[in-house]
């Protein structure tokens, strides 16, 4: 499952036309099994995606290769329980190999925060025989995409998606937006509301009939995710694939385990502006004339900056594990208590990577200079990413519900934006 380079040259983002299913793995993922070599692993990645990353960025050229490394490399299972083969580690080591993938290229661990996300909801939720199934395709390699939100529905919660059982198969209709992952995906699980009126995840393959793809994403921001649009005409799937969502009727970590993937995607974002404004500062940028030093390294406010910027960094990456840790506990012993301590101390981590990510990010051009601003080094690629992924949920909701909880003893709502 390899791709040329001409091939990935030819293919940009941002098209009206429906994009042709990727192959399905011709040979098993390789299988992680513990946490140190996810992280190890990741290393190594990312010190491939970091090469290419702001090429991609300039000019919107899809990371079709290095996707396919990606999955190919085991991390798309390392939350796959351990009794279905994966290594179940702790998610504080899920948000460091996301955030590690992030400073390489953000957009590429975007696309992956559906798939562990779902590989989640299975645990949860789906039958016995569900899990055999969808882990065994995931630790062969195969990859989950998204086609949850919708573009014209009233909130993000509201599903015009359908479908309706037909014998031993399930015909899906609607249309969907924000689709992350979707077009580079094996698989869709398709949010949809039943003739019950409740919701599951309908898991359709890529290429079945009336499943068409769209990579028309023109954010100026998270360019490369394939973040287009889903349309579902007449989809048939079988009713075994058809997996109540069920995960926020109780206690479960279903929602801190999405944000804890958003938080480490921006800790990530952060980590690589504040790395290459040390590198510019150091290597291009010019003492500014009043510090009458020789060097911009030794200018003394933006020394102080460097470090105000690194404590926040720090601040918020020491948050990000601590929510792992938590998501953990409540994972192993889940009630109303462990996760509504996990879920608001992922919004805690949330918060505080959300705002150095932005911080550092637009930092970068006042600490470096004008010449930082140059097309040819296109440092803005961190600005537009941090602003366009922060806004995946509001963080002025979170101070709410961190303030509600230690005041109040209110628990955050349970969904996947808490």
């Amino acid at each position: 499952m390899t791709t040329s380079l001409s091939e990935q040259a030819a293919v940009r983002v941002n098209s009206p036309e429906p994009f042709a299913a990727r192959p399905r793995p011709t040979t098993p993922a390789h299988i992680i099994r513990d946490d140190a070599e996810a992280i190890a692993v990741a290393r190594q990645l990312a010190i491939r995606f970091a090469q290419g990353a702001a090429l991609r960025d300039r000019e919107g050229l899809l990371p079709l290769a290095e996707v396919d490394a990606y999955s190919q490399s085991g991390l798309w299972g390392i939350n796959v329980p351990k009794a279905y083969g994966g290594a179940g580690v702790s998610y504080a080591t899920l948000a460091e190999v996301i955030k590690i993938i992030a400073e390489a290229d953000s957009s590429i661990a975007q696309i992956t925060q559906n798939h562990l996300a779902i590989n989640l909801h299975i645990a949860l939720d789906g039958s016995e025989a569900q899990k055999q199934e969808l882990f065994g395709l995931v630790l062969q390699g195969y990859r989950f995409g998204n086609a949850f939100s919708e573009l014209n529905s009233k909130t993000v919660a509201a599903f015009e998606t359908r479908y309706a059982l037909d014998g031993d198969t399930a015909v899906v209709n609607g249309e969907k937006f924000y689709t992350t992952g979707a077009l580079l995906a094996h698989i869709v699980p398709i949010v949809a509301v039943g003739e019950d009126g409740l919701g599951a995840l309908v898991f359709a393959d890529r290429d079945t009939p009336g499943l068409s793809v769209i990579n028309n994403w023109s954010s100026f921001g998270q360019r490369t995710t394939a973040s287009g649009g889903v349309k579902i005409e007449q989809v048939r799937v079988p009713a075994s694939r058809v997996l109540p969502i069920a995960v926020f009727d109780t206690p479960t970590v279903a929602g801190p385990v999405s944000q804890i993937i958003q938080a480490a995607i921006d800790g990530g974002i952060a980590r690589a502006a504040l790395a290459d404004t040390i590198e510019f500062i150091r290597s291009q940028s010019r003492p500014w004339l009043d510090s009458g030093k020789d060097k911009a390294a030794d200018d003394p406010f933006t020394v102080s900056a460097i470090g105000l910027l690194e404590i926040r960094l720090h601040a918020a990456e020491a948050l990000l594990e601590k929510a792992g840790r938590l998501i953990d506990a409540a994972l192993a012993q889940p009630d109303e208590s462990s996760v509504a301590l996990a879920t608001v101390a992922t919004a805690e981590a949330k918060v505080l990577t959300t705002e150095i990510a932005i911080e550092a990010s637009n930092k970068l051009f006042e600490l470096a200079g004008t010449r930082a601003t140059l097309i040819a080094h296109n440092l803005d690629r961190h600005w537009r990413n941090a602003r366009v992924h922060t806004l995946h949920d509001p963080v002025r909701w979170k101070y709410f519900h961190i303030g509600n909880y230690y005041l109040n003893h209110i628990a955050p709502p349970r969904h996947p934006w808490n």
